[in-house]
């Protein structure tokens, strides 16, 4: 603590977007949402604590007709211990945060003379979001003040999530100042104390990515929410004019409510709950399921992902005959949320988060404050709430018997519902109120304050490359499913070298079935998941779908009027429903009857623009003529600038021909579908490996020294050297 100073002086820098102590301009651009309101209720708790004596704001002075004049106030004086100030750095007019980079140092520069100015430097400085972060490792550095961080989100992982939105790299590059932001949170992890993340997952899935990630630096303190408008159930409830715009489609009003409440999202998974909840005569005899996904006048207007959710409940509902047992609200208010918690647990229910993935799980902190147990994924912040709160039970969201179970559990013991409730309302305030934040909070950095635990630091080096600069490629069923003990060695050799490598699975199957696949032989979710046959792809850690490919592959797709062509088709049979997508039709094909050439002939008069691929010379996938496995690995290639010589694909089966052909490096494990890969005897450069399933991935990762090769984009030696010789070829080969 600085000398004449009873108590601490924290300094938090959140550099861009418009920030004041009052009427929050939430939602007016991307740069004025989640993290305005975390920072701003972060300083308001903290100046509220005893041991804390100042705590000022730091963010960037903006003179612009076009906002309010709120933002060119020097100093915002918004309680006694709490002010706002605000740093020139860059022009005078709002500019968004992708555009303030080269004025950074110029923030830091003006930050550092207030600090002189009025000869009184802060005990500790707390950076959030990567420009502050910049700036926050420059003041540190001078200073000798310890830097804590929050991220709040990371470049590397939105970099996927930009390609999944169709962002080109050049456009990336160009609009978002990537690298630059990379780059200052690699600066960031090698100079802060300590990193405060969300959740546990934060940490394992998302900053193990880059090259200073030490995870001893970091600590989970959950965010702190505003619990003042969630109360338990007044009493009120059922009798309200919401109540009965809930129920009224219901056939029996009065049984308990399993809510659900989310965005109309395909990762939300909203449809293994209501499969779940069909599946089950007696789920359905003792409760109503009620789903609040998002508005909607019609549904034609929505984007397409929220389009196929939609058809897909209205689809499960139809075929387990549900109506009158499921409500699904047109609309709703963001200030009736509150409100349909209460409903939901006066009448005895239970609140479910099925996602595929839920990065921290705000709605259960929601629930839990309103009165109600949850049901939740045990993927991501769930496990962290229910763990702190001891307030309900975590269930495989790939698996809806798992639902079913946890909910039947809830509804049949009473007492043990009740116990949760309370243990949820007791505990939300003990984790996830500001003032628990705020107290976990000075347990931190109290003792680094006192220079009490400065953890040492580890040496590390950074890579050569900004980006990861090679990939590994297999499919499943023929690669992963046989040798554990080989797998083992994979995964971990996989781990070691992440930071460098993509790692990607490509496989016929649904997204759906291949995480169900990987989960069962804990195989980690990789960072680029193909599925369906190349129709689908989704990058981790939030399973974002490529809407891009999508449209890519649209081009001249004819669905309905090829399955029209090929269902009476003599030879032909249509794969259960699960097996199908808007992109994929698959059928059995019975070689006796008919053959692939035969098909494509008909395709080819028909004029139908599709791709035919036969797999285990039975299982036939039409898919879009610009779809393929390997067309769709060729895109992310593309889209992640890595050479395909920097690629090495493992295949077993036909649907992985095209993947193997061309500049790859290759594999055809020992156990391969024979028959099916007879064509790829033609081309150099493919090693056969004498081993099964991962052992032979393990030898040709050995054959190629994969991991030890320095791959250059403009090698030509590396283009060569990566295929074999044929002296090569013939030993390799079984």
């Amino acid at each position: 603590m600085n000398e004449n100073q009873t108590g601490v002086y924290i300094a938090l820098m959140s550099v861009h977007g418009l920030i004041r102590g009052h009427n929050l301009e939430l939602g007016r651009d991307a740069d004025t949402g989640g993290q305005s309101l975390y920072v701003l209720e972060l300083a308001q708790a903290l100046a509220e604590r005893p041991e804390v004596s100042k705590v000022e704001l730091f963010t960037r002075l903006v003179k612009d007709d076009a906002v309010d004049a709120d933002y060119a106030q020097p100093i915002e004086q918004v309680s006694d211990k709490f002010s706002i100030v605000r740093i020139e750095a860059g022009p005078e007019e709002y500019i968004y945060k992708e555009q303030l980079w080269n004025y950074l140092d110029t923030f830091a520069d003006n930050m550092m003379e207030y600090f002189r100015h009025q000869n009184h430097y802060p005990d500790i400085l707390h950076s959030h979001y990567a420009d502050a972060g910049y700036v926050g490792s420059q003041l540190a550095n001078q200073l000798s003040i310890p830097l804590i961080h929050t991220g709040h989100s990371l470049g590397r992982v939105k970099r996927a999530r930009l390609f999944a939105n169709g962002v080109s790299t050049a456009e990336i590059e160009s609009q978002y100042n990537m690298s630059k932001r990379i780059n200052a949170e690699e600066q960031v992890l090698a100079t802060a104390e300590r990193v405060i993340t969300s959740t546990n997952q934060e940490i394992e899935e998302q900053y193990e990515i880059y090259d200073f990630y030490q995870p001893e630096q970091m600590r989970v303190i959950p965010p702190g929410t505003n619990l003042n408008q969630f109360q338990p159930p007044r009493g009120d409830e059922l009798g309200s004019e919401l109540y009965q715009q809930l129920t009224y489609s219901l056939k029996d009003a009065n049984k308990p409510i399993i809510l659900a409440l989310s965005r109309p999202d395909p990762r939300k998974n909203i449809t293994a709950l209501i499969e779940a909840f069909g599946q089950s005569p007696e789920l359905q005899a003792k409760a109503n399921l009620v789903i609040i996904a998002g508005n909607r006048d019609d549904v034609d207007d929505l984007e397409s992902g929220a389009q196929e959710v939609f058809h897909e409940i209205w689809g499960m509902i139809d075929r387990y005959d549900l109506y009158g047992k499921v409500s699904l609200p047109k609309h709703h208010s963001r200030n009736e949320v509150a409100f349909i918690y209460r409903v939901a647990a006066a009448s005895g229910g239970v609140f479910v988060n099925p996602a595929l993935t839920e990065p921290f799980g705000l709605t259960l902190i929601e629930a839990a404050a309103s009165g109600l147990p949850i049901v939740a994924t045990e993927d991501g912040g769930p496990r962290d709430i229910i763990e702190n709160c001891q307030n309900g039970i975590l269930i495989d969201p790939l698996e809806p018997q798992t639902i079913t179970h946890a909910l039947l559990e809830m509804l049949y013991q009473p007492d043990m519902k009740d116990r949760m409730i309370q243990q949820g309302l007791t505990g939300v305030k003990a984790h996830y109120a500001w003032a628990a934040h705020a107290e976990s909070y000075l347990k931190l950095v109290n003792p680094i304050i006192k220079n009490a635990e400065r953890l040492p630091r580890t040496p590390i080096e950074r890579r050569s490359a900004l980006y990861k600069d090679r990939a590994f490629v297999t499919s499943l069923d023929h690669n992963l499913v046989g040798n554990p003990e080989a797998l083992t060695k994979l995964v971990s050799l996989l781990k070691t070298h992440r930071k460098s490598t993509l790692f990607i699975v490509a496989t016929n199957r649904r997204l759906d079935s291949a995480l169900r696949l990987l989960k069962h032989f804990k195989i980690p979710e990789p960072d680029i998941l193909i599925t369906s046959s190349g129709t689908e792809i989704c990058y981790a850690p939030k399973l974002n779908k490529d809407q891009f490919w999508a449209k890519h592959i649209d081009f001249h797709w004819g669905r309905h009027k090829i399955k029209d062509l090929m269902d009476s088709h003599p030879g032909l049979y249509l794969q259960p429903k699960s097996e199908q997508t808007p992109f994929k039709i698959s059928y059995y094909l019975n070689k006796d009857v008919t053959d692939l050439q035969h098909i494509n002939g008909i395709l080819r008069q028909e004029d139908e623009s599709a791709h035919t691929q036969l797999s285990f010379n039975k299982y036939l996938d039409i898919l879009p003529m610009r779809a393929s496995k390997g067309m769709a690995l060729r895109y992310v290639a593309d889209r992640w600038q890595i050479p395909l010589e920097n690629i090495l694909v493992a295949g077993g089966s036909g649907a992985d021909e095209d993947m193997m052909r061309g500049n790859t490096l290759a594999v055809v494990v020992a156990n391969r579908h024979k028959e099916d890969l007879t064509s790829l005897k033609e081309f150099d450069g493919i090693y056969y490996a004498k081993k099964n399933y991962e052992e032979g991935i393990l030898e040709a990762i050995e054959h190629y020294d994969f991991f030890g090769k320095h791959f250059s984009v403009h090698s030509e030696a590396q283009v060569t050297g990566s295929k074999q010789t044929d002296s090569e070829q013939s030993e390799g080969k079984s």
